[in-house]
């Protein structure tokens, strides 16, 4: 066995919960801004944050919320995301969160599984919200703004009640409970422990020594997926600003960079494709921009070097995944020369295998093998799925990652492919099976498969090969408008090829492989 160590082998565990890691100096900080919208400036100060979070949390005791009990938000981001997050996280409550993408049923599904007592949701999401809610069985539908009939966040805010006094466990206690594929199938419900994110933290924070409470960062990641909930507690813990968007588009994006003086941004391969190569990047003053983090999907070494060239700062990688609380790999902020494609080294207290997929031998350094990862940030499992936990996570605690690497001997890894079957478009997980599922119920349609293929932007997006039911003539068009109206924007299906058969092993599992590797059609 070959076990490749970080450089900094120990990191402190934390020992108090996730609020009160992230929290914990924020009274003292008085007014300095802590979030701010960034579409109408309103802003929210540290002391103000705290005191947001206490009245949030002894609101959920009073509504008869306790400890493990669980909510689910729906919401882009907003200023008042991480007052649910961390006011929950204060009562005991855990938080399952929701794509605000994500269809009534995939909601629902979410729900039932999460067993959500609570849906948050914004009004501009009311419909979706209210019939997932209703398939589903929650209690009660909450908004964080106000809509008539419907209950407001902002009532629980008014509390005059103390809040809870909570016996959390950090070991077995839930912050979050947020839904990945893994390395395959359905979504399953992430068990990630107020221990395993708030060691998580300690172990980026010790890659980030630099960061500091001056520096204003974009939170235009959607804080319902890990990467974005990492920065939004990382600099909140440090007492940084964090300036919040919606969602990403190109005008507003950049507007936001140049007017708050953003000095640090988190973005996933589309956005940094974006500083590269849109016209309007070169109207902006980006000069406070120190540096570029990319992560969630892989990065094209010479997009993240145009980009570099572009905007005069340095554009790094860093690697993680849900199950990973979420953090294991990054470019230390006082390396000064990274390199090129690599997603960095092993945060403090992480230990990681590459191991031949096929013989289950471990590889030589600079040899492609699948990468496994150990360490305190390891997700408890996940939630009522024993099998699926144990087929992630072996017997001595190495957690399977299904992503193919390989790491010189400097230490710096690179994600070269992938041994799951996960697609991953522009950062968001889609799980082929379940995008079958949906094409194998249209009436005519004989037997479908789904594989990963990149368009002209260099997108890893979903292709789907259709065997017709017998005398039937399907359309492309049409078959992708059907799978389109029955799951999130982010899962459509972008491609379609028909074709006699399917690939299949004696087994019957899909030969995706060769369906990848078929001429264009």
């Amino acid at each position: 066995m070959t076990v490749i160590t970080s450089a900094e082998p120990t990191v402190e565990p934390a020992e108090v919960p996730v609020h009160e890691l992230v929290l914990g100096g924020a009274a003292a900080r008085g007014s300095h801004p802590a979030l701010v919208d960034g579409t109408t400036g309103q802003t929210i100060g540290y002391a103000e944050l705290a005191g947001m979070v206490d009245r949030f949390a002894a609101g959920l005791a009073e509504a008869g919320l306790a400890r493990g009990d669980v909510i689910a938000l729906h919401s882009p981001n907003t200023i008042l995301f991480p007052v649910v997050l961390l006011g929950a996280s204060r009562a005991g409550v855990v938080v399952t969160t929701l794509n605000a993408l994500s269809t009534a049923q995939e909601i629902a599904e979410q729900l039932t599984d999460a067993r959500a007592r609570w849906l948050v949701t914004v009004s501009a999401l009311l419909p979706t919200a209210e019939e997932a809610a209703a398939r589903a069985g929650v209690e009660q539908v909450w908004v964080c703004d106000t809509e008539d009939g419907h209950r407001s966040v902002r009532e629980l805010l008014a509390s005059t009640a103390e809040p809870p006094e909570v016996d959390v466990d950090l070991d077995e206690d839930l912050f979050v409970l947020p839904y990945s594929s893994g390395t395959t199938g359905r979504p399953k419900g992430v068990m990630l422990t107020h221990r395993s994110v708030g060691t998580n933290s300690n172990q980026v924070l010790r890659s980030w020594s630099r960061v500091t409470g001056d520096d204003r960062v974009l939170g235009v990641l959607p804080f319902f997926h890990i990467f974005g909930m990492c920065i939004l507690l990382n600099y909140l813990r440090v007492g940084g600003t964090l300036v919040v968007l919606p969602r990403f588009e190109v005008d507003s994006f950049l507007s936001a960079l140049a007017e708050y003086r953003i000095t640090r941004l988190y973005a996933v391969p589309p956005i940094v494709l974006a500083l590269a190569k849109h016209p309007a990047v070169d109207s902006y003053d980006l000069s406070s921009l120190r540096e570029v983090l990319s992560a969630a999907a892989p990065l094209d070494p010479r997009l993240g070097e145009a980009c570099a060239r572009r905007i005069g700062t340095r554009v790094v990688q860093g690697y993680g995944m849900t199950e990973l609380s979420p953090c294991s790999h990054l470019v230390a902020d006082d390396v000064a020369g990274p390199v090129p494609g690599s997603v960095g080294t092993l945060v403090a207290g992480t230990q990681a295998r590459l191991v031949d997929p096929v013989t289950g031998a471990d590889v030589a350094t600079g040899d492609v093998g699948e990468l496994w990862i150990r360490g305190p940030q390891v997700m408890k499992g996940y939630f009522g799925r024993p099998e699926d936990t144990a087929a992630m996570i072996d017997a001595d605690g190495w957690l399977h990652t299904g992503d193919l690497a390989r790491v010189d001997a400097d230490g710096y890894f690179f994600i070269v492919d992938r041994v799951k079957e996960l697609i991953k478009y522009r950062g968001y997980q889609v799980p082929p099976a379940e995008l079958e599922a949906v094409l194998l119920a249209h009436p005519e349609i004989a037997d479908a498969a789904v594989v990963g293929c990149y368009d002209d932007n260099g997108d890893e997006v979903p292709k789907a090969f259709v065997v017709p039911s017998p005398g039937r003539t399907l359309d492309a068009d049409a078959v992708m408008a059907y799978v389109a109206g029955k799951v999130a924007p982010y899962k459509k299906v972008r491609r379609v090829e028909f074709v006699d058969v399917i690939p299949r092993a004696a087994s019957g599992k899909i030969l995706r492989r060769e369906l990848r590797e078929r001429p264009a059609g």
